[in-house]
């Protein structure tokens, strides 16, 4: 197993953006043994004795991206590529986030854990029951289980608030019972521990939608101050960590915003990253967030907050978790039937005639569910999924409405487009006014990192883990309804603000002395394929991902890992310990 290029390479004449936010410049860059050793101007580095000498012709190098917002946690003990991540250009990914995770564990929790994971992240049961290796109890121990495994990419872990209740207080913890002095005590023992042997830090969620496959809130989801502080403190005793949480997005600046702050000022050490969408029902608090953001800071308090690229929805398809015909009575005429049968079965127009034209009595559920979200569904016809659609011309009802046929005779034709894979977008959070806005203003704030592609999660609705890639594609190059961003600092806010974020402060930047994690990437030419559902997982469980195109080379501690989009089989990647 590779770990470093011993080797000397050098890239030449490449479009430089090192990570910096420095303006782009034409370059030399040499690295070996798995370090960036000189970065001269374009042409001018010496080749003698170098192994390799790649001319990059006006590609652009950038560092490996490093994206602090994955659920890895089950796939990292069965799946050496970590894709989609390691397919958009991702060197270093953390997961452990949101509260769930699968460490510490006692053996009768197992189950109870795999069935929290697949509640909240939409990952297939069946899959993890299958795939997890287990052979741990804390989390040290899950640790070095990881780090005894090859990969083609970094991974570092953050110790999840639902196992670690459900660790300390078994069937109270799960309950969402207030946990005793005790408890916490031996929480913030286990927190300790876990610091001790590298994790990146902490997490818990705190909003109602995070549920388990029987609907049971996220152990701690309703923790109070005293538990929070206390695991606190077992983090700032290490002189680091991140202690990471999604919130209530409707409350965040009232109910949570004081315990925030005095859990930063009680911990220097600690930076608290939170969250940061925005809900239909409470569109404009962002704003006060960012000025609360601007006050903390000001303040002296490391409070940062966490912001996705893009509008965080789903694609509905009917191999997926949910589409509009499956809030309609009549579908559970055909639930039972395989793929090819339940196709088969809607292009017959009786049951068609059920769906497109028979209200269902339900008391309004449909209507509510379906109906009155036509103007935020929208057909997805090409692999460059247009996620800042105009409603009042994209979306099923404004397309519906101009070639005067029922909104659901649209919805109906588009599932089975594709011989039955036909995609809807919609959009949930990000998106209250028609585009992307708020996220524009968010990206450009200086108290903002950049996260949330939740990549390894919500298999069968959502594939996010391309992010990186879209950020370059969409806010650098080719947005239309608004102004886009700078390449310099998009670049720099996927590599090393998220870098810093975690402490790694050997990687997210081209520098000498630093690792040769690096993209080699042909910028005109990036691009996506098609969303597909693959079913790769353990249990045959299905994922619905997204490959990319564009990815010259990717570089992990000097290793060529990627050779135009496709693997070349080294793993140089290892367990990040803080």
């Amino acid at each position: 197993m590779a770990t470093a290029d011993s080797k000397k390479t050098v890239i030449r004449n490449a479009r430089l953006v090192d990570g910096s936010g420095a303006p782009e410049t034409v370059a030399d860059v040499m690295f070996e043994d798995g370090i960036i050793r000189e970065i001269t101007g374009a042409g001018k580095s010496p080749t003698a004795h170098a192994h390799r000498i790649i001319d990059a012709d006006g590609l652009l190098l950038t560092p490996g991206w490093v994206d602090v917002h994955t659920h890895y946690d089950a796939q990292a003990t069965w799946d050496p590529y970590l894709t989609p991540s390691s397919w958009h250009g991702a060197t270093t990914v953390v997961m452990g986030n949101c509260g769930v995770g699968f460490a510490p564990a006692h053996e009768d929790r197992h189950e109870w854990l795999i069935e929290l994971m697949e509640g909240v992240e939409d990952i297939p049961g069946a899959a993890m029951t299958e795939g997890l290796t287990w052979g741990w109890r804390t989390f040290p121990e899950y640790l070095d289980t990881l780090a005894s495994q090859e990969r083609v990419i970094d991974i570092g872990a953050q110790i999840a608030h639902g196992a670690l209740r459900a660790f300390v207080m078994g069937e109270r913890g799960a309950a969402n019972e207030s946990a005793t002095d005790a408890d916490i005590a031996e929480m913030a023992k286990a927190v300790d521990e876990a610091m001790a042997a590298g994790a990146l830090g902490f997490s818990t969620s705190r909003t109602p939608i995070h549920k388990s496959k029987s609907g049971e809130l996220v152990p701690g989801t309703n923790a109070d101050e005293n538990e929070l502080f206390g695991i606190a403190e077992a983090l700032n005793k290490h002189g680091r960590g991140v202690f990471q949480f999604a919130p209530e997005h409707k409350i965040l600046p009232t109910d949570e915003w004081p315990w925030m702050r005095e859990l930063s000022a009680r911990n220097p050490n600690v930076t608290v990253s939170v969250n940061l969408n925005q809900d239909d029902a409470a569109p404009d608090v962002w704003r006060t967030v960012l000025k609360e953001l601007d006050r903390a800071q000001a303040d002296g308090l490391n409070i940062i907050a966490q912001v996705a690229g893009r509008s965080i929805g789903v694609l509905m398809c009917l191999e997926g978790s949910f589409h509009p015909l499956a809030f309609h009575p009549a579908w559970q005429e055909i639930a039972h039937l395989s793929q090819g049968e339940k196709v088969k079965a809607l292009r017959d127009e009786t049951l068609r005639n059920k769906f497109v034209n028979e209200m269902p009595r339900d008391g309004g559920f449909f209507e509510k569910i379906v109906l009155s979200r036509l103007w935020k569904m929208f057909p997805v016809t090409d692999a460059n999924i247009n996620y800042e659609p105009n409603p009042k011309t994209d979306s099923i009802d404004a397309l519906a409405q101009a070639r005067r046929i029922a909104p659901m005779d649209m919805v109906y034709d588009q599932l089975l487009a594709n011989d039955g894979r036909g995609m809807i977008y919609m959009p949930f959070f990000n998106y209250s006014y028609g585009d992307l806005s708020m996220t524009y203003e968010l990206m450009q704030h200086e108290h903002t990192r950049n996260g949330l592609s939740d990549a390894g999660a919500h298999c069968g609705a959502i594939c996010d883990g391309g992010m990186p890639t879209f950020l370059m594609t969409h806010w650098v190059r080719d947005r239309q309804r608004g102004p886009r961003l700078q390449l310099e600092k998009m670049v720099q806010r996927q590599t090393r603000k998220t870098a810093e974020l975690y402490g790694l402060t050997d990687r997210g930047l081209i520098a000498p002395g630093l690792r040769a994690d690096l993209n080699l990437i042909d910028f005109e030419a990036l691009t996506f394929d098609m969303p597909e559902m693959v079913y790769d997982f353990p249990a045959n469980g299905r994922r619905l991902v997204q490959h990319a195109q564009g990815y010259v080379g990717t570089f992990v501690n000097g290793v060529q890992t990627v050779a135009n989009d496709e693997f070349t089989g080294a793993m140089p990647g290892k367990l990040l310990r803080g």
